[in-house]
């Protein structure tokens, strides 16, 4: 163990006033810390606070953004999102919820806001006292102060991936092209021919929003994706239906050939992606599903062409590989994605290489003698960022407190290592990238360590209806607050209520459902059991 109760990490440094960051501090005043956060924007939210001008250094989303898990799976695991609120948020709604969340743990006293982080340092005696010299700007002012332990919390720096070498006479273009960072409203594609490159979720939605009111829209992908509409069986949102830990059980017992034909068959029963140009070149590795309700219907009605990827750009036009025609383009969106890095630490801290760090748990430095640096976010489940940062600070703090060792140095090298190597067992599900992650086993995995992961065989005798609903319902975040450290009294009543929250909002037509012949024939039954004893009372 590398911290005792009587040297734990006392003073505690945030980064960043976003999703993961107001989860830190929260659990840093649970537990008894102090943390400080440093924010450098005027207000909190981080990427979910749209801006109309684009911040250096952060991603930016677009006015019509909603978010793609549904509002049960991706809120903070005792915080559940005001019952009014749609199933799926949009961004103006989403940072309203992070507001009422700062208000309700009184979190704002601990974020000091444009304040930006000049650098993090390992003090001279690091080895022994594992403190940091954090330098902040403030107003034109340098300060700088002494902490026990930093939490990056999504403050690293986000560069707009823009590989233009790989799309040759792109300099000779006359019309306009930028990021899909700097894109915020449709207006700008009015009667415009428009190209989109890359058909992630951001790539998608702007090629659909474009279409409404562009001349034409081509959407152009190297490898294709699945593509998915919120809306899954039976009118249910799509995470509540797949995030199941039986559903997550069964795909990993079964091997990878099946689970990707499973896959694929499940995806293809809402449109067939072979015939609509956009299914998965490999099929064997998944990549992020792409969430759009209206892309099939603006395909199969012309107004977004799908095509292969770039093979030259023109003055006027754009060539396509094996497609010899020249398209008309008046304006490129390139939504290829983002880099990440770290500019206020040093290589020796972390290392940014192939898009990846040599995070342990995707969240300590592996190889520093004192675990007081963690990582919170730089990972991407296959679910919710919101209730998958939360979990990694609640199990920072209990290492920041020495309630939680970690293993030796060479210990956590060598998972990292083996991880990079991105190794697949051969079965469950196979992610194409080294930071993809099964996200219910990570999340119980982080929950084992600090004893609150849910004891569904000892639940199955002393409360087996929250036990099957745990087990075969949606893995929902309040699945993490019923045991351990930060137990949360209203997790099991959230938990049986959730679908009644997830339907409220879409019945908003109340409908007088006509009885049954069965329910007639019983009320009439009861009716006559009444009269004759009525009658023999009184005979």
């Amino acid at each position: 163990m590398f911290f005792t109760q009587r040297n734990m990490a006392k003073r505690v440094a945030v980064v960043g006033a976003g999703v993961s960051g107001l989860a830190s501090i929260k659990c840093c005043l649970e537990e008894g810390l102090e943390p400080t956060c440093f924010e450098r924007s005027d207000d909190l939210g981080g990427l979910w606070r749209f801006t109309e001008h684009v911040e250096e250094g952060r991603a930016s989303l677009y006015k019509s953004v909603v978010s793609n898990s549904s509002k049960e799976m991706s809120c903070y695991s005792d915080f559940p999102f005001p019952e009014d609120y749609p199933n799926f948020v949009p961004n103006s709604l989403f940072l309203e919820y992070l507001k009422l969340y700062a208000k309700r743990f009184d979190l704002l006293k601990c974020i000091q806001f444009k304040t930006k982080v000049c650098s993090v340092t390992k003090r001279p005696d690091f080895a022994s006292s594992g403190q940091w010299e954090v330098v902040t700007l403030h107003e034109g002012k340098q300060n700088s102060a002494i902490f026990d332990a930093v939490m990056v919390c999504t403050g690293f720096l986000t560069n707009p991936h823009l590989p233009l070498d790989s799309f040759p006479g792109i300099n000779k273009f006359k019309g306009q092209y930028f990021h899909s960072r700097q894109y915020k409203h449709p207006d700008i594609f009015k009667d415009k021919q428009v190209l989109v490159v890359g058909m992630g979720n951001s790539g998608t939605d702007i090629a659909v929003e474009a279409s409404h009111l562009a001349k034409k829209v081509f959407l152009s992908t190297t490898g294709g994706a699945w593509v998915i509409s919120r809306v899954f069986d039976s009118g249910y949102p799509w995470d509540m239906v797949f995030m199941t830990r039986f559903q997550n059980m069964f795909r990993n017992f079964l091997p990878t050939p099946i689970v990707s034909w499973l896959i694929a068959k499940k995806m293809n029963s809402w449109f067939n992606h072979e015939n609509y140009g956009v299914i998965p070149e490999d099929r064997t590795q998944l990549r992020e599903p792409v969430l759009n309700d209206e892309l099939p219907g603006r395909i199969i009605t012309g107004k977004v062409l799908i095509k292969p990827s770039i093979k030259e750009v023109k003055e006027n036009s754009v060539v396509f590989n094996n497609t010899p025609k020249e398209e008309p383009i008046d304006i490129i969106v390139f939504a290829t994605g983002y880099t990440f890095a770290f500019p206020f630490l040093d290589d020796s801290v972390v290392k940014v290489e192939d898009g990846q760090a040599s995070l342990y748990k995707y969240i300590f430095p592996a190889h520093l003698p004192k675990p007081t640096l963690a990582v919170i976010g730089l990972i991407k489940p296959l679910g919710s960022m919101i209730p998958t940062g939360e979990t990694q600070a609640r199990w920072v703090v209990q290492v920041l407190k020495g309630a939680t060792p970690l293993p030796s140095s060479s210990v956590m090298m060598a998972e990292v290592n083996e991880r990079r190597k991105n190794k697949h067992s051969g079965f469950g599900l196979c992610y194409c990238k080294a930071l993809q992650s099964d996200y219910v086993t990570y999340i119980d995995d982080l929950l084992t360590s600090i004893n609150a992961k849910p004891d569904l065989w000892s639940m199955l005798l002393t409360d087996p209806r929250l036990a099957l609903s745990i087990f075969f319902g949606p893995c929902s975040p309040y699945q993490f607050r019923l045991t351990g450290p930060g137990k949360w009294e209203g997790a099991r009543k959230a938990i049986l209520a959730q679908w009644d929250r997830t339907l409220k909002v879409t019945k908003t037509r109340v409908i007088q459902e006509s009885p049954s012949l069965v329910e007639s024939l019983l009320k009439l039954f009861s009716f006559l059991a009444l009269l004759v004893a009525v009658f023999l009372i009184f005979l």
